[in-house]
């Protein structure tokens, strides 16, 4: 091929790849005007002759793969809170910097001062690859109990415990033997090195709970790590991935977590990952020591540097309001077999039923005139308030913060079919909706490492590192349009698949709620001299009526402008829809949902 010719295919090729950074020289066709030899000329075009001569020395990919070696990645800035944290009130061992785990005291080791041990560059997230990493700095007389990995598509941040025994030396042992788990040296992909992942050999009674990972075949020194004696650990499972193939043709790596998740269980996370079906453990707080949990003060300390922003869309017609501001203006307690003398609620809820169970024996609704009825369905922004309800997780090691909120009216819901919008008339609608965030505050330091976002029956947990901050250290987050589901990020979200699903339509506008002026907390257990319970929170019946209509009528009111696949497509969405969607029974409080003593996942 001659250079005239080359120099065609590659001026044609430059001026189709928009401004994508290219190698050396600012385009290819540069190559072929310089005085260089041949070997040095290709080389710094980053070309292959006999590339060009098959015609495919500047396909997209490849172009990206240029692109991407020159561009930072995200994993290579460390993430940083927007805001120092605050000086947090004295108390007994919250922000202390160790937790006591009943003889193991723990470090929480930060991994934006860590060493980088091996990192891949393609796969995973993004195709970006990951980068493993261990601990550069570990107090005198902690050791590490596993290396770190995360995804190189993220800002780097996150942490991994070392382990401190205080004892007589019989809870921490050192490995009598390393197993090597893999290595990437078949790996087909952009790496820094080799990478060797090893899986110590605990003695016996004893468990590995982290991995360690080396660029060298040699195994690690017994020295490196500790095994951790059995009735310290907790049973754990694979989290987030992070990566490896996504599939079962190879091997993939995770984060770890304990099985078990709640208020009253004790697995603590390490922080290390795990590759594959690795049998780690994970840290167990054997003496359920709640000392660390943050005190009154450092409860509204905390609120006040992470209380986050609620923005509603510019749309929404239905507003939160108090509870009490519900009850005043006209709600109505309804008793099964006495549907005609309905009774009003007092303002704290103290002649609703306690305790007990959703029997179905009683509900909440509307006041009876329409005037007042509609005017309620819209709530009250000036006069709304979050609840707010502090537990331990993951073995008290974290405080998470649940946020609740609200609604005394759900609006209906719309759904998207492909390109047309449909909306759903009375589909979603129902009387009272309550919705939640919920703040994951590390007890070491007192450092927001996460943020849950409810969203209908479900919801995702969000990396501080993801998160969109405003006025400091608060997340900011957006409501959905008449449903009220949360998110981190605004814009359209389909709950759904295929293009068909119901649209949770979110925007940043005027109408925001600032949770730091305005809140309660209603419920910390763990305070023996905890907060005072409102009557309100123990009415564990429905908030609002069962709404009777027929769902195939609802339907046939919409789908006629639908035809074949898509129409089947839509009732097939409709018909699975949870009932927190469909609306068709009121919704119970926040005290009878699984994540009030569970996790929230």
């Amino acid at each position: 091929m001659s250079t005239s010719m080359l120099n065609a295919v590659l001026s044609l090729h430059v001026t189709s790849i928009g401004d994508w950074p290219l190698p050396q020289v600012s385009s290819y066709s540069q190559c072929f005007q310089s005085s260089l030899p041949a070997s040095q000329l290709y080389s710094s075009c980053n070309i292959n002759i006999q590339q060009i001569a098959m015609g495919n020395c500047l396909t997209l990919s490849s172009l990206r793969d240029v692109s991407k070696r020159n561009k930072a990645l995200p994993i290579d800035t460390a993430f940083r809170l927007p805001s120092p944290l605050p000086e947090w009130p004295p108390g007994e061992g919250f922000a202390g910097g160790t937790i006591d785990l009943g003889g193991i005291h723990v470090y929480q080791c930060g991994i934006s001062s860590s060493t980088k041990v091996w990192a891949t560059h393609e796969g995973g997230a993004e195709n970006l690859g990951a980068s493993f990493f261990e601990p550069s700095w570990i107090p005198d007389g902690y050791y590490m109990l596993g290396s770190y990995a995360q995804p190189n598509n993220k800002l780097l941040s996150g942490w991994v415990l070392a382990a401190r025994d205080d004892t007589d030396d019989s809870l921490l042992k050192h490995p009598v033997d390393y197993t090597l788990v893999w290595s990437s040296e078949s790996l087909k992909s952009k790496q820094d090195g080799i990478g060797y992942i090893w899986l110590p050999v605990a003695p016996q009674g004893y468990k590995a709970v982290g991995h360690v990972v080396t660029n060298t075949n040699d195994k690690p020194s017994l020295d490196k790590t500790r095994c951790v004696r059995s009735d310290f650990t907790d049973e754990s499972e694979n989290s987030t991935w992070i990566w490896g193939p996504g599939n079962a043709n190879g091997i993939n790596f995770f984060s770890s977590r304990p099985v078990n998740r709640g208020t009253q269980d004790m697995g603590v996370c390490v922080g290390t990952f795990v590759a594959q079906d690795s049998p780690l453990a994970c840290l167990k707080n054997v003496k359920s020591n709640l000392s660390c949990m943050p005190n009154l003060t450092q409860i509204e300390t905390l609120f006040q540097a992470y209380s986050p922003w609620i923005y509603f869309h510019p749309k929404e017609t239905y507003l939160p309001s108090s509870v009490t501001w519900f009850f005043a203006n006209g709600a109505l307690l309804y008793t099964e077999g006495e549907e005609s003398k309905p009774v009003p609620i007092e303002q704290t809820g103290s002649n609703l039923p306690q305790g007990g169970s959703n029997d179905g024996n009683y509900w909440l609704d509307l006041p009876m005139d329409e005037a007042s009825k509609e005017r309620v369905k819209k709530g009250d922004l000036r006069d709304s308030q979050v609840y707010l309800h502090v537990k331990p997780m993951l073995g008290a090691t974290y405080s998470d913060i649940a946020i609740w909120v609200f609604y005394p009216f759900n609006g209906p819901a719309k759904a998207k079919v492909e390109l047309i919008d449909i909306p759903l008339r009375k589909i979603g609608e129902h009387v009272g909706d309550w919705e939640h965030v919920t703040l994951r505050v590390s007890n070491f330091n007192g450092e927001l490492h996460r943020v849950y976002f409810s969203e209908h029956s479900g919801g995702s947990w969000v990396d501080a590192s993801d998160l969109e901050f405003q006025g400091g250290n608060k997340p900011c987050a957006y409501s959905s349009l008449h449903g009220h589901a949360m998110y981190s990020k605004p814009g359209m979200a389909l709950q759904g698949s295929g293009g068909i699903g119901i649209r949770n339509d979110t925007a940043k506008s005027t109408i925001v709620m600032d949770t730091g002026l305005q809140y309660s907390l209603v419920a910390a257990e763990y305070l023996a001299l905890g907060s005072t319970e409102p009557p309100w929170l123990n009415y564990f019946r429905k908030w609002g009526p069962k709404i009777s209509y027929e769902l195939a009528d609802e339907v046939r009111k919409v789908d006629k402008i639908l035809r074949g696949k898509l129409k089947t497509a839509f009732e097939k969405l409709i018909k699975g829809l949870p009932n927190e969607v469909l609306g068709e029974e009121g919704p119970t409080g926040p005290k009878v949902k699984r994540n009030w003593n569970g996790d929230e996942v």
